[in-house]
C-alpha cells in the first residue's frame, strides 16, 4: 500500500514534465511574427518607416522649440524687466546645443531685486503700458488706478520716466480727477518724400 502511494507523486510529476515539453513543442508552430502577411505586411512596413522618417522627427523638432521658448513665455507672463535678455539668451541658447537653456529658465523666474533698488519697480516698462491703455478704456477700478500711479510715482522718484510712461502717469491722474481722458492713437508715419529728381519729371 506504501508502495502506491509513493509512485502516484512520481506518475503525476512525469506527467506534468511531458505536457510542458510538448508544449513547448509546439509553440513556434503557433507563434506568428505578425498579423499582417503578404502585400499588407510590406504595405504597413513601408508606412511605419514614413513615419519614423519624416513625422517623429518633425514632432521632435517642434517639441524641442516648444521647451526651448518657455523661459521666454514665463518671462513675458511675469512681465518680467528682462525679458528681451531672456529671450536673446534662449535664442543664442540653439547655438550652443542649448547649454545656455538653464541659465535663461532661472533668470526667468528670479527676483530682479536689483533693478527694483535702482528703478523702483520689478515689472518691464510693457507692463505699464500695457495697463495704460486699460485705464484709458475705462477697465480698471479705483484700487487699480490708484496702484498704477503709486507705482509710476515711485519709479519717478528713482529716475526720470519715459515719454510714454509719463503720459500713462498723467492720464492715471487725470482719471482719477474724473477727467475725460481720450485714448490715445499710434503715431501715423510720415509720407515718404520723393527725390527731387523723380518730382521734377514727375509721375
Amino acid at each position: 500500500m506504501r508502495q502506491e502511494v509513493q509512485e502516484a507523486p512520481v506518475l503525476s510529476a512525469h506527467r506534468a514534465r511531458l505536457a510542458a515539453a510538448l508544449a513547448l513543442g509546439l509553440a513556434p508552430t503557433l507563434a506568428r511574427a505578425s498579423f499582417l502577411s503578404g502585400d499588407a505586411l510590406d504595405t504597413a512596413a513601408n508606412w511605419l518607416s514614413w513615419f519614423i522618417i519624416v513625422v517623429v522627427p518633425i514632432a521632435a523638432i517642434v517639441v524641442f522649440l516648444m521647451i526651448h521658448v518657455l523661459p521666454e513665455k514665463i518671462a513675458e507672463k511675469r512681465h518680467h524687466p528682462h525679458k528681451d535678455s531672456i529671450k536673446t539668451l534662449c535664442i543664442l541658447s540653439l547655438f550652443f546645443g542649448g547649454m545656455l537653456w538653464p541659465f535663461a529658465w532661472l533668470w526667468a523666474y528670479t527676483r530682479p531685486i536689483g533693478f527694483r533698488a535702482i528703478y523702483g519697480t520689478e515689472r518691464h516698462e510693457d507692463y505699464y503700458l500695457e495697463m495704460g491703455e486699460k485705464a484709458r478704456a475705462g477697465e480698471l477700478s479705483a484700487e487699480q488706478l490708484a496702484s498704477l500711479r503709486h507705482e509710476l510715482e515711485v519709479m519717478s522718484t528713482h529716475a526720470p520716466l519715459i515719454i510714454e510712461l509719463q503720459r500713462v502717469l498723467d492720464d492715471v491722474r487725470r482719471i482719477e480727477a474724473g477727467e475725460p481722458v481720450a485714448a490715445r492713437a499710434a503715431p501715423v508715419p510720415a509720407p515718404a518724400v520723393r527725390p527731387r529728381s523723380e518730382a521734377a519729371h514727375g509721375d
